[in-house]
């Protein structure tokens, strides 16, 4: 079975804090860009959902940490569909070290899907909720929104 969905990055100097490794904020950036490039890699990216008059909104984002991220490092960020309701759904973010594949931290964002005019609770659309379980997996993007693989 092939590994979900996963965004490839290396960690930029300006992203670390005094301790030498990567400042906890910058975590919630790396789930952020990791799940845009997940909807991307789905072809509905948020250019797309905009003109559909859609939105989505993250009502909840949790980072459990299990080791360090530090410069120069290359992460892989592994997104999967965790749960899909009516009018939301949730994406796991799983961020490992590329070289060794060990384990830096879980992420889980919980989004809401959002009518733009008015600014309200929608249903996610039935092509959205395919595309969401099926997944991207595979594929493998880096920084600069080309496929690596997939």
């Amino acid at each position: 079975m092939p590994e979900p969905f996963c965004f490839r990055f290396r960690v930029r100097y300006n992203e670390c804090d005094a301790q030498q490794v990567v400042f906890n904020a910058r975590y919630g950036d790396y789930v952020d860009i990791a799940m845009t490039e997940f909807m991307r890699a789905l072809g509905r990216d948020y250019k797309q959902l905009l003109a559909a008059g859609l939105d989505n909104q993250v009502v909840k984002l949790t980072i459990e940490w299990q080791s360090s991220a530090r410069f120069d490092d290359v992460l892989d960020v592994f997104v999967s569909l965790q749960l899909l309701g009516n009018t939301s759904f949730t994406l796991q973010a799983d961020i490992h070290r590329a070289d060794d594949g060990a384990p830096v931290a879980r992420s889980q964002a919980v989004y809401v899907m959002m009518t733009s005019e008015p600014f309200e609770k929608t249903p996610v659309p039935d092509d959205l909720r395919a595309l969401l379980q099926a997944g991207a997996p595979g594929v493998v993007i880096d920084q600069s929104g080309r496929a690596l693989k997939g």
